[in-house]
């Protein structure tokens, strides 16, 4: 009976929705697929509902590579339901977890790194989560620092002063963050250091129909640091997984990834000048011809039903991209 739902569903959603043969691409954002369910990491999907998810993009999508994609929305020969599946940051599960999934579906993947992170690094953002699931008391006051007194007694309320803190410190400088994160992390004896990827878990992703895109060295929100530093950065990250690679890497993903926000004009000049094919910031829409290829929209799946998953995803064709033509700027 579901299958039979979705076998319509399909066939009916771009006649109804009028995107039947409009060259529409839809571009997922994924960051980490999960063993079981995290509590500290609510968001993030498990190995089975990843493996669902896929199931129903293999059977009633048309899933792509970015590269491939791109070049079939230019050349105007992209598949209706066309689909493209991307990682952020570069977390070891990418290959452990989400590969053998992909492989299992055959759909290609693109997954884009931030190299200062890898072989046993930890991003910022990973260090105030595991600093709030690792602290023992029931109070953690931060006042000292500009930040607040957080009460911690409950799992709520941990996850809620992750949510907080990473708010009021995402936009520092990288410098300032990174020194602000080393002091928070005093209030802890220990750290994981087996969450991101390892160079040779990138070899075997790219061995196996997982494009590489760079994400800048440190991730710093781009739009936070001066433009030399923003050459470094983007360079920096190229170079480094080129040299991995011995191959070209052609797409680029901007770092938390709002126009205006944490790019602007400037940086998407600067991607472009650094011979990047390809770049997918996270403004929510999907792309069509019209589409600016170095800051193509992307958005993440939530639903947590196969039904709503399906649904939403076929409404979303309808999303178009609201910054056609290298505009940075989204209508507000």
């Amino acid at each position: 009976m579901k299958r039979a739902f979705f076998n319509v569903a399909a066939r009916a959603a771009p006649l109804l929705l009028g995107t039947r043969a409009q060259q529409r691409l839809s571009i997922l954002i994924y960051h980490r697929v999960l063993p079981k369910r995290d509590p500290m990491r609510p968001g993030e999907p498990t190995v089975e509902e990843f493996d669902w998810q896929m199931r129903l993009l293999s059977r009633y999508f048309s899933p792509l590579s970015l590269v491939d994609a791109v070049e079939r929305l230019q050349a105007g020969s992209l598949p209706d339901n066309a689909i493209c599946i991307t990682f952020d940051d570069g977390y070891g599960d990418n290959e452990r977890y989400a590969m053998p999934v992909l492989q299992k579906y055959s759909i290609p993947a693109t997954v884009f790194i931030s190299t200062a992170f890898l072989n046993g690094g930890r991003m910022w953002n990973d260090s105030i989560i595991e600093i709030l699931r690792n602290f023992t008391g029931s109070n953690l006051d931060l006042r000292e620092m500009g930040l607040d007194q957080y009460q911690v007694e409950s799992q709520t309320q941990r996850v809620a002063a992750v949510e907080d803190i990473i708010h009021k410190i995402k936009h520092l400088d990288p410098d300032v963050r990174a020194a602000l994160v080393a002091e928070i992390e005093t209030h802890v004896e220990c750290l994981p250091n087996n969450l991101m990827l390892s160079d040779e878990q990138i070899l075997n992703l790219a061995r196996n129909n997982v494009t590489i895109g760079a994400h800048t060295v440190n991730h710093p929100i781009l739009s936070s640091i001066t433009m030399e530093s923003a050459r470094s950065e983007i360079q920096g990250s190229k170079d480094y997984l080129e040299s991995l690679l011995q191959q070209s890497v052609e797409v680029f993903a901007y770092p938390n990834g709002r126009p205006d926000l944490d790019y602007g004009s400037e940086h998407r000049e600067l991607v472009k000048e650094l011979g990047f094919k390809a770049a997918v910031s996270t403004h929510w829409g999907v792309s069509t011809r019209h589409s600016d290829r170095l800051q193509l929209p992307r958005f993440t799946p939530w639903d947590k039903h196969e039904w709503k998953f399906a649904l939403r995803l076929f409404a979303s064709y309808r999303w178009v991209d609201p910054l056609p033509g290298g505009k940075t700027s989204v209508a507000r």
